[in-house]
């Protein structure tokens, strides 16, 4: 192949990369890529090139979300390279915050997730500060717990999440006056410069040493027991539960959860049980995924269990299934608003939490032993149900949206709960400023326990809060694509000729939330507020994802509900207009 400037530029970028990556594997890689694009074969030549071209089209970016992407060689990939620049970039920007600060380190058990760890741990002790990992592959809570436990400058959790197996992700949390939350503007924006200001690889020092390696006694022991603590010692415990941990991280700390507040021990489902970084069961680790509970709906028929539980691979999203003989397989998953609402229902009956939270002082003042802790916010994102706010409404408490993701809910002034639709949900905000699916299915199991003892299950407490506040009826339509591109017109179809009706119902308000307004930072979405026959209201918003190659439009009505014998019927219109609203957005989007 002959040499243009252009290419002869790339070639000389991907030779650079190769002489300072400290990861043989990725090396190696690179070099089989640099060899084909070299090679006599035209058809390994081409896509050698092109995928040269891919890899150092620029450079991955730090964000809100930190870092996430495909693994692989390359400065548009996860790899030791591109983790040791966000590293130092990070230390740049704690040092400067916090001198000689503690920046605690975790990892699930994704590929090079303890090479990650480790190379941060090792760039944060040269540069000066302290540097404390996890005593092992852990929950993203842990994490989160750790930081405002330790009171630390900065904590780190090498994780994808729930992404696929070939991704991973690098998500930062600061201290302070922060309190452990992730990362928002401006503090992207100035790691961002941090990490953009390291010129070599060579100019970064890494210590062969001097981090410390956290005990179970100082981190998961104390976070065991907050979460544990979060069951009212009175309340019922008779719950029978079958558990998945998705391949991930969440088995050891679930069950030790469970014991520790005194369920009984859930059953496992084996073939899920172990951490395995391939997820060789599932296509995507989600449990939102089609197929993904597949399995624990096998154990469940075998074992008869009250309900299902799931975390997704770094155990921070909960999910839950009911039992349902209308379903093929016996048993319906629960919408994360269906939890996010069951959830926000068994808190407010609840007393606060009488006790030191993570050593920091809480927003509120704990209430008295017995007494119904009213202060405080409830939050959830815009993407998520509304009726959170009639929940809130009347109880007495405050409400707060947010745009999506916990690093905007953590923030919401008095949080006392937050959720959102993604089955996030942060229930103790004083210990973990986080969604956090350990401590969150406590919560869950003692209300679905209470219910059992009262012969009610989490279905009549849905009917409950319908009857009394009507039905909210949530969906969602996600395109992924491969082509990114493909959202961007998306977005711009739906700009440029904005629906006027969907669903038959009259579209009163379409919002550009890239403009941003006073209650809520600019973010690129679309928001449209829906009126007509039938409904109290309908809302549907439009987005980007942020953390996967997806378009998302999250859609809601809500259905009067007169009386007991009306549910049924309400919830077929409701269905039947949360098909109509797919299909007409679809239209209107082109996708």
């Amino acid at each position: 192949m002959t040499l243009t400037p252009d290419t002869a530029d790339l070639l000389a970028r991907a030779r650079t990369w190769l002489a300072e990556d400290p990861d043989p594997d990725t090396r190696a890689e690179l070099a089989d890529l640099l060899a084909s694009a070299e090679g006599p074969a035209e058809e390994q030549q081409c896509a050698a090139w092109s995928e040269l071209a891919e890899r150092f089209a620029g450079t991955l970016q730090f964000g809100t979300a930190g870092l996430r992407g495909e693994m692989g060689a390359g400065p548009m990939r996860m790899n030791r390279a591109v983790v040791i620049r966000a590293a130092a970039g990070l230390a740049a920007y704690v040092g400067k915050r916090t001198p000689g600060g503690l920046v605690v380190i975790g990892y699930d058990a994704r590929h090079k997730s303890h090479d990650f760890a480790r190379d941060t741990a090792a760039v944060v002790t040269a540069a000066g500060l302290r540097a404390a990992l996890l005593p092992g592959p852990l929950p993203t809570p842990v994490l989160a717990y750790a930081v405002r436990h330790l009171d630390a400058a900065a904590g780190v959790m090498v994780t994808a999440s729930h992404n696929p197996p070939r991704d991973n992700g690098y998500k930062v949390y600061l201290g302070g006056e922060l309190e452990g939350a992730q990362i928002v503007p401006p503090h992207d924006a100035g790691i961002a410069a941090e990490i953009d200001a390291v010129a070599s690889l060579a100019d970064v020092p890494l210590a062969a040493d001097g981090w410390e390696v956290l005990t179970a006694d100082a981190v998961l022991d104390p976070y065991l027991s907050r979460a544990a603590g979060l069951v009212g010692p009175g309340s019922p415990r008779d719950l029978s539960v079958v558990y998945t941990p998705m391949h991930g991280v969440g088995r050891d700390t679930f069950l030790a959860a469970f014991e520790r507040a005194g369920f009984p021990a859930p059953g496992i489902v084996a073939a899920q049980a172990d951490p395995d970084p391939d997820f060789p069961t599932v296509g995507f680790p989600n449990p939102e995924e089609p197929g993904a509970m597949d399995l624990a709906f096998e154990a469940a028929a075998a074992l008869g269990p009250d309900i299902v539980i799931a975390n997704d691979p770094d155990a921070d999203r909960l999910a839950v299934a009911v039992p349902d003989p209308d379903t093929a397989s016996g048993w319906r998953m629960l919408r994360g608003d269906e939890v996010g609402a069951l959830l926000a229902a068994h808190i407010v009956n609840k007393p606060a939490v009488n006790k030191p939270a993570a050593d920091k002082p809480a927003a509120d003042k704990p209430a008295a032993d017995g007494a119904t802790a009213t202060a405080g916010t409830f939050a959830t994102t815009i993407v998520s149900s509304s009726l959170l706010s009639r929940i809130a409404t009347a109880a007495g408490i405050g409400y707060a949206e947010t745009l999506t993701g916990f690093k905007w809910i953590s923030r919401a002034p008095g949080l006392r709960y937050g959720y959102e639709e993604a089955l996030g949900y942060c229930v103790d905000p004083d210990a973990v400023r986080d969604k956090d699916g350990i401590s969150a299915a406590l919560l869950l199991a003692e209300l679905a326990a209470g219910l059992k003892a009262a012969g009610r299950t989490l279905g009549d407490l849905l009917d409950e809060l319908a009857l009394g506040h009507g039905l909210h009826a949530t969906d969602q339509l996600a395109v992924r694509v491969a082509d990114l591109r493909l959202i961007a017109d998306a977005m711009a179809r739906l700009r440029e000729q904005p629906p006027t009706a969907l669903a038959g119902l009259r579209v009163d308000s379409a919002d550009d939330l890239e403009q941003g307004s006073a209650d809520l930072p600019p973010t690129d979405g679309l928001r449209y507020r829906l009126s007509g026959a039938g409904v109290d209201s309908a809302r549907v918003v439009v987005r980007p994802s942020g953390t996967e190659p997806k378009l998302k439009c999250y859609l809601e009505v809500v259905v009067p509900v007169g009386s007991a014998d009306a549910l049924a019927g309400a919830r077929t219109a409701a269905a039947g207009l949360l098909a109509a609203l797919k299909r007409d957005l679809s239209a209107a989007a082109g996708i």
